[in-house]
């Protein structure tokens, strides 16, 4: 859908007015106003990590002083739209740090100024890059990275006799031998290859499917000028990688069945032993670890895809809602979260709790030495060598969504029109790119 300049007009005049009331409401000398409320601090969480967020917030307050009301929150994304409708954001959050575009172009986070934080200079220039917005200002320190890692039942591997997969084509064989060869042993036809979280909803299959279109040199959207943008969905080498994708989901048990309707949070096979292949973050490893055990399984470098092995690389920002007065408390509090001591209590290196820091944005910390475990040394090489991440300094989400949609689409149907398929997601992409001002 085209939208007009008026309406667009219309969307920046409302972005700046809310940044004017929200920031109305704060003070103007870096002091909170009322000493005695707590700092309101929010993730988006499920109990399990909120448990870690909070042994870091306690010792935050131990050392500062400073009260804190944290909350763990699911729907995160409606609760903070109707948190900014009330013209009342939390004071400080930690989401992802692809978020960071579509935060400042609605005027939910305040700009800041890298060299007033207290420990700025552990954390790496390029780091500190990746929270520009397009006005070249900084929105949000940075909190924590990962990349995706493949995980694998080694056990099921070792059984059939089959190596670590290096290719593509060895990935496919041995999620076919999975399917087909029962590894578990049991006797019957219950075992499938990979995992795919293959909904449309949130983008999820083109999260997921972004990995593999990097690494047959495909890519979705480059730079065309200084604050321009442009699809380069529709290529061939897109094409490439849309083909073996749509290969493992055409071929009986290589992927979950049902996966197009599938969410991360409807994909337990791994860990209850039905799925042996899984491209997904290293939070995971803590959960896999009890179930099914961290003897059966291990994580793998990337499979060789026709061009290299990139993945995609994710992250979690600190945030300051526009309209705090608790700036003082604000800045206190992200000094502290990219302490090395705040960051090693969130990467719950004993294994007791589940990490919410995975790779340490503090580069005094090394992610495998901290944890005594290799395979977070392997993802934070993998992160360093072979990792991207989705343009973070525009609205990505949208992009995302028309992404998600349109592989979904064309997953459907094994005998669907590919190139038909790419053309119409690049006029989509296109066209939200021009929504946005983007568009070159």
């Amino acid at each position: 859908m085209r939208i007009s300049s008026a309406k667009r007009a219309a969307a920046a005049l409302s972005a700046m007015a809310l940044v004017g009331s929200l920031s109305a409401c704060g003070g103007d000398d870096g002091k909170s106003s009322d000493s005695s409320k707590p700092l309101e601090v929010w993730s988006r969480s499920a109990p399990d990590p909120a448990k870690t967020y909070e042994a870091i917030l306690a010792a935050f307050t131990q050392k500062t002083g400073i009260k804190v009301d944290y909350q763990g929150v699911i729907e995160f994304d409606t609760q903070l739209q109707a948190r900014a409708s009330s013209k009342d954001l939390p004071d400080v959050w930690i989401n992802d740090a692809g978020l960071l575009g579509s935060y400042q172009s609605q005027g939910y986070v305040t700009k800041v100024e890298k060299g007033d934080i207290a420990g700025s200079d552990q954390i790496t220039d390029e780091t500190w890059a990746q929270n520009q917005g397009l006005d070249g200002a900084t929105y949000g320190v940075p909190f924590s990275r990962q990349s995706f890692a493949t995980v694998v039942r080694s056990d099921w591997r070792k059984k059939l006799g089959l190596p670590v997969p290096k290719t593509w084509d060895e990935l496919a064989a041995l999620a076919n031998a999975f399917a087909t060869k029962d590894p578990d042993g049991n006797g019957k036809a219950d075992t499938y290859g990979m995992v795919v979280p293959g909904s449309s909803k949130r983008g999820y299959i083109g999260w997921w499917a972004s990995s593999y279109i990097w690494q047959a040199g495909g890519d979705i959207v480059e730079k065309a000028g200084d604050t321009k943008y442009k699809s380069v969905i529709n290529s061939p080498q897109t094409k490439t990688a849309l083909e073996w994708v749509r290969k493992q989901f055409c071929t009986p048990g290589n992927v979950v069945p049902g996966s197009l309707n599938l969410t991360t949070s409807d994909t337990p096979f791994f860990g209850e032993g039905t799925a042996g292949i899984y491209l997904t973050g290293p939070y995971t490893f803590s959960g896999y670890d009890k179930a099914p055990g961290k003897d059966k399984y291990e994580v793998i470098p990337m499979p060789k895809g026709p061009v290299g092995t990139t993945t995609l690389a994710e992250g979690e920002n600190i945030y300051f809602g526009a309209g705090s007065d608790k700036t003082a408390e604000q800045k206190a509090l992200a000094e502290f979260l990219i302490s090395p001591d705040a960051q090693k209590i969130g990467m719950a290196p004993d294994g007791a709790a589940q990490p919410v820091v995975r790779l340490p944005v503090n580069k005094t910390l090394d992610a495998g030495a901290v944890r005594n475990d290799p395979r977070w040394k392997l993802v934070q090489d993998e992160y360093t060598a072979n990792s991207k991440a989705f343009v973070w300094s525009i609205n990505f989400q949208p992009i995302r969504q028309a992404l998600g949609e349109g592989i979904n689409k064309m997953m459907s149907s094994c005998s669907s029109d590919l190139d038909a398929g790419l053309k119409s997601l690049d006029q989509a992409i296109n066209a939200e790119l021009k929504s946005q001002d983007l568009a070159e």
